[in-house]
């Protein structure tokens, strides 16, 4: 479970020490739950309300349930292996039986419970669910209960829902509901977040009376509206932490790029093909951002193959002829060297500026990342810092503080769910004259509006929807090997595609299979052992479908030179089979290359298998995909990848992945320390919630952006930024 901090630390939220006992003091602390306000929004992680005791059936062993109902017998014997009475209470609604046993070691304590359980009488009774284990009988086992007064108070006292919370070992559900009930006597001393008026506005109960309804519920419609209040606290401090980082940026200054100079227009002249209309578009709106003087932030989503790099070239050329400097950040290795091919490429003498062969007015691409040689780094910091690079492209090296612009005027994030927020305010802080520069994050996973709202609410979202039509496209299958002949055939297209001289991708889960195994995706079905690229190339090697087909392997703990070399060998054609890892995931692009093959695809996330398969089918023949697993066919596993299969939309697919994995799997890690902060808000379930949030949040920082009338409020920012913070965590 996510820690769960206190949203007003710093202003006076009660210590828990001055409120429970150190029984319930330390249930807390084992939840990280240190004040008043942390323990008063540690809300319940569902209710018991009464019900019929058919129901037991439909509830798992273990877990709490209440019902009412009438005593019909008891039965009173001496327990077998210890001293004592076992006394066993029959109990019906009418319609089914339970039994509810007590193990007592002193007589009193049975008369005690004969005088409290009276036949013919009825009881609200509250217990964990559980069966004899010789006759299959429901049982609850020392249950508590109290006597049930057929009036309206006392059918509304019994049928109230009784708040479940989380447990952890050696703490009872007493425990937590005792601690809890200590604390309600304090709720008017709650640090209160959400202003008055927009409480007003919203209809959402105070705060102090939202914890009463949250843990000492009468109905159930308590317990929601006690929620309502957390969740729209949750979302309003997430949008204030967006407003504050807009209105940061209004307040920077930044390099207006409004440069007609001639770089952009004369890559337009030479592009081997048309731009769409969707680009066109998208890329006047970012140079309308672009042009301003304060720092724009951009979030340009497109599905694979939709042109966004042509976009982000055309942006970066705009900063150039504006006499500035443009910076490209990519994952990894291999991608920022795949990018540094296609640009210079694609500008071909204008990327020579002070060669015999470059264009008059061209411009220096230059290349820089981590594992580069001593002398040819030295060279390209040289050229970045006396602005003799109108382009970098780079890793995470061009983070460090050792790469110093000249004039840095745009930066362009690749896979952006790859950074986190960090890296883009470091390189926020490399602009020029205490400029900052403006941003681009490029995605090829879309992200759903109501998440995006959630995670990238402080950037512009501009979308391009629509595929510039000269790809030839994919069509996926899922493939079963416990179907034989699936398989050969999956090996034997391969087989014909090297054969018609195109290239195939097989993609592996782990470099070797003596590796630590990754772990199964959370909730599934238990999964076969991951296989490896080193065993699977030499596997394919004997595979009569491939003979003579040159087999090349890729992966991370190749050196740089390595790697390039493959690379350079794929796209040269001289490797007609490339067995990776997702080393090849993004932005790797090889027209000539028609085949994927991804083994154990079930161990790959959507974005993963979309990505992997947008690899192949980007030149004129058409591409296939074969998603190879050895999960059953029907199970949970094998129907996700059908779907996968069957969906070839990104924006759809990124829906599916929302709803089966949630905003932080689908942003990444580090992009969503925010996300992976939140207790009570579900970015799917609340996206009206959120915009309201948003509605209300924006206005308040625009007035007053620092906070200063709104100190709860900013203590809750500080603390929700600080538990987010992954070095911190």
């Amino acid at each position: 479970m996510a820690r769960t901090r206190t949203p007003a630390r710093g202003t006076g939220s009660l210590p828990l020490e001055e409120v429970l006992e150190s029984k319930e003091l330390k249930a807390m602390h084992g939840f990280d739950v240190h004040t008043l306000d942390d323990m008063l929004r540690f809300a319940p992680r569902r209710y018991t309300v009464p019900a019929a005791l058919r129901s037991i059936h439909e509830v798992a062993e273990g877990e709490e349930m209440a019902a009412v109902v009438t005593v019909t017998g008891l039965t009173a014997r001496s327990m077998r292996n210890r001293r004592g009475t076992l006394l066993i209470v029959d109990v019906t609604d009418g319609d089914s039986a339970l039994e509810l046993v007590f193990f007592l070691a002193k007589e009193h304590q049975v008369a005690w419970h004969r005088s409290h359980l009276r036949v013919g009488e009825r009881y609200t009774v509250y217990g964990i669910a559980g069966r004899d284990s010789r006759t299959g009988t429901p049982q609850l086992t020392h249950p508590r209960y109290e006597e049930y007064e057929d009036t309206p108070e006392g059918r509304a006292r019994a049928e109230r829902p009784l708040p479940v919370y989380p447990l952890k070992k050696n703490v009872a559900q007493k425990t937590m509901r005792d601690a809890t009930e200590r604390g309600l006597e304090f709720a008017d001393g709650l640090q209160r977040i959400l202003p008055d008026a927009v409480l007003r506005r919203r209809g959402l109960l105070p705060l102090a009376d939202a914890a009463r309804a949250l843990h000492r519920p009468l109905t159930v419609e308590d317990t929601l509206a006690g929620r309502a209040h957390l969740v729209f606290e949750e979302a309003f401090v997430l949008q204030a932490i967006f407003a504050q980082r807009r209105a940061q940026d209004e307040r920077t200054p930044a390099p207006a790029l409004r440069g007609d100079g001639p770089l952009r227009p004369a890559l337009d002249a030479r592009l081997p093909f048309t731009l769409t209309d969707g680009q066109l578009e998208v890329g006047a709106a970012l140079e309308e951002r672009l042009a301003r003087e304060h720092p724009t932030s951009v979030l340009l989503q497109g599905d694979v193959g939709s042109g966004k790099t042509v976009i982000a070239l055309r942006a970066m050329l705009r900063a150039v002829d504006s006499g500035h400097q443009a910076a490209l950040l990519a994952p990894t290795e291999v991608l920022a060297e795949q990018h540094h091919r296609t640009i210079t490429g694609l500008l071909g003498d204008l990327a020579a500026a002070g060669r015999l062969d470059g264009h008059a007015d061209a411009t220096s691409v230059r290349l820089l990342t981590g594992s580069q040689r001593t002398a040819e780094r030295r060279r390209t910091l040289l050229d970045v810092a006396s602005g003799e690079a109108g382009i970098v492209i780079g890793t995470h090296a061009l983070l460090t503080e050792s790469v110093e612009f000249a004039s840095l005027g745009l930066v362009v994030i690749d896979e952006q769910h790859r950074f986190g927020v960090d890296h883009r305010r470091r390189l926020r802080s490399k602009g020029p004259g205490g400029m900052s520069p403006h941003v681009v994050v490029m995605t090829a996973t879309p992200i759903p509006r109501t998440a995006a709202l959630a995670v990238v609410g402080d950037l512009d979202v501009l979308t391009l929807r629509e595929s510039p039509g000269r790809r030839a496209g994919v069509t996926s299958f899922v493939v079963h090997e416990s179907l034989p002949r699936w398989e050969q055939r999956m090996w034997a297209r391969a087989g014909e595609e090297v054969a018609a001289g195109r290239q195939v991708f097989v993609v592996c889960p782990r470099i070797d299979e003596d590796d630590a195994a990754p772990p199964d995706p959370e909730g599934s079905e238990p999964l076969p052992p991951p296989r490896g690229v080193t065993e699977t190339a030499a596997r394919l090697a004997s595979r009569p479908e491939l003979a003579g087909a040159r087999v090349g392997v890729l992966h991370g703990r190749l050196s740089t030179e390595e790697k390039q070399q493959v690379m350079e060998d794929v796209v040269a054609g001289r490797i007609d089979v490339l067995v990776a890892t997702t080393v090849i995931e993004v932005g790797v692009d090889v027209p000539n290359a028609s085949t994927m093959i991804v083994l154990d695809a079930e161990r790959f996330g959507v974005s993963q298998l979309h990505q992997l398969r947008g690899r192949v089918g980007r030149g004129e023949a058409p591409g296939i995909a074969f998603l190879d697993t050895r999960v059953e066919q029907g199970s949970v596993s094998s129907q996700h990848l059908q779907s996968v299969a069957e969906a070839t939309d990104g924006f759809a697919l990124a829906e599916l992945d929302l709803h089966r994995r949630g905003a932080g799997d689908l942003v990444g890690e580090l992009q969503s320390g925010l996300g992976r902060t939140l207790q009570h808000l579900d970015v799917i379930r609340d996206g009206e919630v959120i915009a309201r949030a948003r509605e209300d949040a924006f206005p308040l920082v625009a007035a007053d952006p620092d906070l200063t009338d709104h100190p709860v409020l900013a203590a809750a920012i500080e603390t929700r930024l600080a538990d987010a913070d992954v070095e911190r965590s």
